[in-house]
């Protein structure tokens, strides 16, 4: 220590550290990393006081568990189950060795980016083991020569919540620092299920790699002569280490031979040869947004592969019967999804997919993007509208209007999705089936401001434009804010603060931080009952009906955007709110037909089958406040006996109708049966 002092005194500033594995655990446990006189003059009292109350043993005790040894691991437990994949008391010497290495530069002497001088200083330490007394020349031979199974390292996060992960270290280091986060052992629980994230990233991979066959096929890699082949298929054959490519696996091949006879088209993948059969190609199309994929079916083989082209394909069986592999033609989707899952009753957010795959984006979809969530968001608008006056009964005419801005020399003509108008229209079908007009008819009642406030209140905080648009989802907006919104149906009323994080603990079990329920009621119980029950039909004979498959309770909404550049699906069950939204992350069309109910709504039912399998049938509780009536389903007002069609509907008490329908020898202008200019 008094070399490197004179070192620093001659230099005018610290330039070589002195630090005992005393100092170290001073400075690790009790010190900031600060290269100054004054911090070193602490760092010696400190480690003064620390040899006089502990043991050199139980000195080496804390610096072993605390040294920083590279790639995230602190202690030499961690450090062994990194490097070598077992407890620290398994370690061999040659292991130990590699391990007691690594304190002095953990960069420079990683044993998986540089392998060799890794080697050499686990030499180096066993030479100075010798030199000690402590091992034998023969120890030194064997533990050099003994080979060692070093692991390749696996990010466990990455695989498996690498989104979530991201979101969390984001939280902790922006309120307790990076320091804290990276060199304090902070013990960080979480509201993740590992088995619906595993659960939830299979749903998106399949929805969008179904998505990317619709849209048809982007042809081959590249197509090489003849005489390339043989190259080509050896440098494949080298990458895969002369392994067999194994079931489901994608690989690279080389197309041989095309036979529209017998419909089968011959493939090499490195000295494995295989063919693909007409089936596992029929979806190959070219790419065309204006055809339908079921209007183009492929029909032989080479319309869309000819000899010397390279492809993806996916092994579907290992072995046949005449000692070939059959593939699967593949190819890598494009589009990109996000799915975040909430459980209703206590806002942990239980999955949180942020995209295709995090290790070639990081971007996370699923909060950092805002994206217009076009019909899905017509419950907000039609929520407040309930707050308003407005019943599940009240009938507005569906009808051609204009409107002009004469500011911007603008003149907007809305439609609904297939350019129909249907007249009087009841409240609840409007949502059931998304009729554009009439939901702007009711912003353009209640008023524009009106329902941005209410927005803001099922803490929805991205900007929201000032204009008729927002009633069609044309403001931007995160997956977890309208996520978060739609569990105010789910929970009656009630808005519950997201949670990611429930715990966390200091490196000496102290409580830091934990996680509180925060509930605040932003919305009418009445008023979220009769929400959802509303859009329990738009998924019983709406938009939403495909995911009438999962027989449960449920209740949703999509969500399409002009040329189809989004799709959403938002929908909940008692247990769970989850959203999900697919689009291309350049904002251009998924294709023809793609919307929400065909492009999104899928991965959510995938996902929550899935989730809620095993778990018991809750139902969607109903407030006292709510009371049922028969109505006249084509006049909102109670039946006669000439009424046609009846159903039953819910009410907040003291709004049920109390005027009969008009029998037909009655005369009565439409004005006092419809909201008409609504």
């Amino acid at each position: 220590m008094a070399r490197a002092f004179i070192k620093n005194l001659k230099a005018g500033g610290i330039v070589q550290g002195g630090s005992t594995i005393t100092q170290q655990v001073t400075k690790s446990f009790l010190l900031t990393p600060e290269r100054t006189y004054k911090r070193k003059l602490k760092e010696a009292i400190l480690a003064y006081r620390i040899e006089k109350k502990f043991s050199k043993d139980e000195i080496l005790f804390l610096y072993l568990n605390q040294i920083y040894l590279g790639h995230g691991a602190y202690g030499v437990e961690a450090a062994a189950e990194n490097y070598f994949g077992k407890h620290a008391k398994e370690l061999t010497l040659a292991e130990c060795a590699m391990l007691a290495g690594l304190p002095q530069a953990p960069s420079k002497y990683s044993p998986f980016r540089f392998p060799e001088k890794a080697k050499q200083r686990q030499i180096y330490t066993l030479n100075r083991m010798k030199e000690e007394g402590m091992i034998t020349n023969l120890d030194v031979t064997n533990a050099i020569n003994a080979k060692l199974d070093i692991h390749p390292r696996k990010n466990w996060f990455i695989e498996r919540v690498p989104c979530y992960t991201e979101y969390v270290r984001r939280y902790v280091e922006k309120k307790y620092g990076s320091e804290m986060l990276y060199t304090q052992g902070l013990s960080i629980h979480t509201a993740v299920n590992i088995e619906l994230q595993k659960i939830a990233r299979t749903a998106v991979k399949k929805g969008l790699q179904a998505l990317d066959k619709r849209t048809g096929y982007r042809g081959p890699v590249q197509n090489i002569p003849t005489l390339q082949v043989e190259a080509f298929c050896q440098k494949i054959h080298a990458e895969l280490k002369g392994s067999l490519p194994k079931k489901n696996g994608i690989y690279q091949g080389v197309v041989l031979k095309v036979d529209d006879e017998n419909k089968v088209t011959h493939v090499r993948v490195g000295n494995t040869y295989g063919l693909i059969r007409l089936a596992a190609m029929t979806w190959a199309r070219k790419p065309d947004p204006e055809v339908a994929h079921y209007q183009a079916k492929v029909k032989t083989p080479s319309q869309v592969l000819k000899p010397g082209d390279v492809i993806n394909v996916q092994v579907l069986n290992k072995n046949m019967a005449d000692n070939q592999y059959e593939f699967a033609l593949y190819q890598a989707p494009v589009a990109q999804a996000a799915l975040l899952s909430i459980e209703a009753e206590t806002g942990h957010v239980k999955t949180m997919i942020g995209g295709r795959d995090y290790r070639n984006s990081q971007f996370n979809r699923a909060y950092q993007s805002r994206r217009q969530p076009g019909s899905a968001f017509k419950p907000l608008v039609y929520a407040a509208a309930l707050d308003k006056g407005y019943t599940a009964a009240s009938v507005i005419v569906d009808s051609p209007v204009v409107y002009e801005d004469t500011t911007h020399d603008f003149v907007w003509k809305p439609q609904n999705y297939k350019e129909k108008f249907y007249g009087p229209t009841l409240f609840r079908e409007a949502l059931t089936q998304s009729r554009n007009i009439v939901t702007i008819k009711i912003l353009q009642d209640i008023g524009i401001d009106y329902v941005i406030n209410y927005a803001r209140k099922l803490g929805i905080t991205s900007p929201i434009n000032r204009d008729l648009s927002i009633a069609l989802g044309s403001s931007g907006l995160s997956l977890l804010e309208v996520t978060n919104a739609y569990s105010v149906f789910s929970n009656l009323g009630y808005l519950i603060e997201p949670v990611f994080i429930t715990k966390i603990y200091d490196r000496d079990n102290h409580l830091l931080e934990s996680a509180k329920l925060v509930r605040k009621k932003v919305m009418d119980m009445d008023t979220a009952y009769i929400m959802t029950s509303i859009l329990e039909s738009v998924v019983k004979s709406g938009t939403g009906r495909r995911v009438k498959a999962l027989k449960r309770p449920v209740a949703g909404k999509t969500g399409t955007t002009n040329n189809l550049f989004d799709a959403w699906f938002m929908g909940y069950t008692p247990r769970y709110t989850t959203g999900v939204w697919v689009g291309l992350d350049q904002e251009a069309p998924l294709g023809r037909g793609e919307t929400g109910s065909r492009a999104a709504s899928p991965i959510w039912l995938d996902y929550m089958q899935q989730a809620l399998k095993g778990k018991s049938v809750r139902t969607f509780n109903v407030p006292e406040g709510i009371v049922f009536a028969k109505i006249d389903a084509k006049t909102g007002l109670l039946p006669n006996e000439e009424s046609e069609k009846t159903i039953f509907e819910c009410f907040k008490e003291g709004t049920v109708p109390t005027e009969y329908s008009p029998r037909s020898d009655e005369v009565q202008g439409q004005e006092d049966l419809f909201k008409e200019g609504i």
